[in-house]
């Protein structure tokens, strides 16, 4: 994997940004864009924009064929055995929203059980809350272990015969932790409960394949794998789909409408009324093409010995703390720290002055905050763009930071 050329298709990592070149480690946050992606959506604009499905004319066939070729560009990068089962949505916290709306909704009642783990971001925890207020059933958490990570006789443990809904993230935007989902699946299943997978994390980073996990719904986001903001998906088993009902109504979903009653589209659309993310999807699509092209096993690969060389260098950093498993085989492409005595938005600013973007805060994971027993941390997150050069100027940063408050106080 080339990244010098790959660096070459992102412009806007060619900047400097307070005086210095810009180290983007913020990837987790949001991804940057390639030209590619980037003219995919500015030729939809410019060349032929149109709405889909409803119009004959060349323009909305053109838009309309892009629009579903990007679901068809989805459904081969996660292996969905079907387009009907790829839902566009304007992201991973819609995607679950629409899991907890429907499906929760019509199948959970009092004496129930949810359960998910504490290292869930908030999009995967407040739905949840939600529907465990709706419906009396019991949210329940899985433990974690000392380094963040899950064991599985905690989740055999955890998920029993009322358990109807297991909700757990691929990978964790805080600690990197790459759970096991495949297995955690099956303990779901021998259960009678459904599994639904946070992969925001995932997806951009790794293959996926929905059919070899056998979960029942995968969500991610497009503008954490290179693709525009505003656009996600819902993947969905379509024995579940088929008996949800759509929780937005109106144009597009629908089928036939009387002045008393409705009917639905097909599959996928009665999920994707009014005018869809048609921009937004055919920039997935060209996203897709590039991550495909680049290898998403080039990318894990190069995003592993990242990991593995920012903890080697930032554990050298005296007062560090660094959160989430050692082994750089149990974690993904990020590290989330602090700095001994210096509050993580102090860090953040002084990495900025130096032209260093992390991000600092408690992440939208307020409930691990907790259990880490910390109020906010640091994070610095790795992807195909970047560098060791990078990590090696963060860690001057972060020596710098270090420095620089031992000074003050």
């Amino acid at each position: 994997m080339d990244v010098k050329e790959i660096r070459k298709q992102f412009p806007i990592l060619d900047q400097e940004v307070n005086g210095h070149p810009l180290v983007y480690l913020d990837s987790a946050a949001t991804s940057q864009k390639p030209i590619s992606v980037i003219e995919a959506m500015n030729d939809y604009y410019r060349g032929y924009n149109s709405n889909v499905h409803r119009g004959v004319h060349t323009l909305g066939t053109r838009a309309t064929d892009g629009y579903e070729g990007a679901r068809e560009k989805v459904r081969n990068f996660i292996n969905a055995s079907s387009t009907q089962e790829v839902i566009f949505t304007r992201g991973t916290t819609t995607a679950i929203n629409t899991v907890a709306a429907s499906y929760g909704r019509a199948n959970l009642s009092e004496g129930d059980e949810i359960v998910i783990t504490h290292m869930e971001h908030h999009s995967n925890i407040i739905p949840w809350q939600q529907l465990a207020k709706e419906t009396g059933a019991t949210l329940k958490y899985v433990p974690l272990q000392e380094d963040g990570t899950i064991a599985i006789e905690d989740v055999k443990e955890t998920v029993t015969p009322q358990t109807k809904i297991v909700s757990i993230m691929m990978v964790s935007n805080v600690l990197g932790t790459m759970n096991p989902i495949k297995e955690i699946t099956r303990i779901a299943h021998e259960n009678g409960a459904v599994m639904v997978v946070d992969g925001a994390q995932a997806a951009p980073h790794m293959k996926v394949d929905v059919q070899d996990l056998d979960c029942d719904f995968f969500a991610f986001s497009g503008h954490k794998m290179v693709g525009p903001t505003g656009i996600g998906v819902l993947y969905g088993k379509k024995k579940h789909l088929n008996k949800m009902e759509p929780v937005e109504f109106g144009g597009e979903m629908i089928d036939f409408v009387g002045l008393q009653e409705s009917t639905w589209k097909e599959l996928p659309w009665k999920f994707e009324g009014g005018t869809p993310i048609i921009a937004g999807a055919i920039g997935l699509g060209a996203a897709i093409d590039f991550l495909e092209q680049v290898g998403l096993h080039n990318i894990e690969e190069h995003e592993h010995k990242l990991a593995a060389y920012a903890l080697n260098k930032m554990n050298e950093v005296e007062g560090m703390t660094i959160y989430g498993p050692n082994d750089p085989g149990q974690r993904a492409g990020l590290v989330t720290f602090n700095i001994d005595d210096v509050h993580p938005h102090d860090v953040a600013t002084v990495l900025d002055a130096e032209g260093i973007a992390v991000r600092a805060g408690h992440h939208c994971a307020q409930p691990l905050m907790k259990w880490l027993n910390v109020s906010a941390t640091a994070r610095a997150s790795f992807y195909l763009y970047n560098t060791e050069e990078d990590i090696d100027k963060l860690v001057a940063g972060l020596v710098k930071t270090k420095e620089f408050f031992s000074d003050v106080f």
